[in-house]
């Protein structure tokens, strides 16, 4: 079983390996208040005021040391804590008229988001995930495009998966939260319009969702790729841009197109 530390270390070679620009994001919900780790920021408590999720996810991974826990009190937006069952789920989906043009538009849109079971949980609980003191249910890592091409074939190299992902424009703090628990399994979300409003995620950021019992094998799958030494290189932190003709191949790339009758 993998211990604490051990996730902290997680945390820093993934930060190394991608040379991401914040910080992971250790994400745990909350079953109740001694769940709460030591030292969290509750802020309506402790500040006075009240957060949206992704507020709160941008502190921790911007700030790399705030650890903050949010429980109803703390909220500012209703999306998340309703999907996280800290609250009771409304009927429909508040989407009619500005954002759908139908009453039946709007409750298709609530069925559509996932849900955890209502009183399950009393809230949730961020840190990065260097400095986190507590295990995660899942890591948030907030990536470009090229890093995030880099951690699926991290995956590939281990258990040979496709990741697979439905996309929306809104709710990312459920998206890339709540099926990712349910099933175990990773998931690409879009910074929603709201994310990107109030907390200025970049253009080209990209959200990669990773359960806890597969962080381990991603920074094994990016480990193995940071120690290739070929000219033909599956690593971020070792990109070459070029458009160089009959570039150096591997030795698999010589051996098969010699199989094919391909100069090589």
């Amino acid at each position: 079983m993998t211990n604490l530390r051990e996730y902290n270390s997680y945390g820093e070679d993934l930060s190394k390996l991608l040379r991401l620009r914040t910080s992971p994001i250790a994400v745990k919900m909350l079953e109740k208040e001694e769940d709460i780790p030591e030292g969290a920021i509750r802020p309506k408590n402790d500040y006075g005021y009240h957060l949206a999720q992704c507020q709160a996810f941008a502190m921790s991974r911007r700030g790399r040391k705030a650890t903050i826990a949010m429980l109803k009190e703390d909220n500012w937006c209703p999306g998340p804590i309703s999907a996280y069952g800290i609250v009771e789920p409304r009927e429909e989906y508040v989407g009619f008229p500005y954002m759908v043009e139908s009453e039946v538009a709007s409750k298709k849109l609530s069925e559509t988001s996932p849900q955890f079971e209502y009183g399950k949980y009393i809230g949730i609980t961020r840190a990065p995930l260097e400095t986190a003191n507590f295990i995660p249910d899942l890591v948030l890592v907030y990536s470009n495009t090229a890093q995030l091409s880099s951690m699926l074939l991290a995956m590939k190299y281990k258990e040979v998966i496709l990741v697979t992902s439905d996309f929306d424009p809104l709710r990312s703090c459920v998206f890339s939260i709540v099926p990712v628990i349910l099933n175990s399994q990773f998931r690409i979300t879009l910074p929603d319009t709201g994310e990107q409003y109030r907390t200025m995620s970049g253009e080209d950021e990209i959200i990669f969702s990773v359960p806890r019992d597969k962080i381990k094998e991603l920074v094994m799958g990016l480990w193995h790729f940071e120690e290739q030494n070929h000219g033909y290189v599956h690593r971020y932190s070792h990109l070459d841009f070029g458009m160089q003709p009959d570039f150096p191949q591997p030795e698999h790339y010589i051996k098969i197109f010699k199989e094919w009758g391909i100069e090589a």
